[in-house]
């Protein structure tokens, strides 16, 4: 036990803003603030317990079981089983987001990142993101990065100017984006066509995967195509954010020529 609590204690954790306790954190759920995560001890139950996970999944806010060294590492003080990290950004919901472009009278590009969770690959997509004109992010509350300072910094402030989708899971977002009339394009190094011979001027959604195991299952069933990067060679190395920086650029180009 000594042992864990000294391994939870030497892990690095995001620099973001703490709140402690049930009551402070029931009190901002309630008033809408922007939560990034919740960390609750497995065994927390009770009246206000129910409430703040039934309020963290109407708002899609991850909620990580921990054992109580994992909390004890965040704060010394009495956290009642729960401690959350505020967020540095805003979300918002999916639906209103892609409502939103398309009343200003813009073709959506977004970008669904499935299972990406290194912070800098994050900021450094919605960096790439916005230079191309994509309109948002979309970040399910699953296996996912949580959006600290660090990414805020790769990102050079990107994360503050692009839409950010929070939604429950990768399958919902795919629904939302279906019903949209998006077109999902999903990346695969078996992909069935070149980035550049995907029609990416009408209204598309790109998903990107984690380095090591890609896109998931249910993206590669339900994907409009499977999109690839031809190599130079046969060698499969490209880091997730210059991947998605050079499916960005072709979307741009194709945008820009017509």
């Amino acid at each position: 036990m000594l042992q864990n609590k000294r391994n939870f204690s030497h892990k690095p954790r995001p620099s973001l803003p703490l709140l402690i306790g049930r009551k402070p954190v029931l009190e901002a759920l309630e008033q809408g603030a922007s939560i990034e995560k919740l960390f609750l001890l497995r065994t927390a139950s009770g009246e206000e317990i129910t409430s703040i996970k039934q309020l963290a999944r109407e708002r899609n806010i991850p909620i990580s079981q921990v054992p109580i060294e994992k909390l004890d590492s965040f704060t010394k003080a009495q956290h009642q089983g729960i401690v959350a990290w505020t967020s540095l950004l805003e979300y918002i919901d999916l639906q209103e987001a892609i409502s939103f472009v398309v009343d200003k009278g813009e073709t959506p590009l977004f970008l669904l990142l499935d299972g990406v969770t290194d912070v800098r690959n994050v900021g450094a997509i919605a960096r790439s993101a916005l230079c191309c004109g994509a309109q948002g992010l979309i970040l399910p509350t699953s296996n996912a990065a949580s959006l600290t300072e660090d990414a805020i910094k790769t990102s050079a402030g990107a994360l503050r100017n692009i839409m950010l989708c929070r939604t429950p899971s990768v399958p919902q977002a795919l629904d939302v984006l279906k019903l949209n009339g998006i077109q999902i394009l999903g990346t695969y190094m078996k992909g069935s066509i070149p980035i550049y011979d995907a029609d990416l001027k009408i209204p598309t959604a790109i998903v990107m995967g984690a380095e090591d195991t890609g896109i998931s299952k249910d993206v590669i069933r339900r994907a409009d195509q499977l999109i690839s990067i031809p190599m130079a060679k046969a060698f499969d190395s490209l880091n997730v954010s210059v991947a998605a920086g050079m499916m960005l650029y072709e979307a741009s180009k194709q945008r820009i020529l017509g």
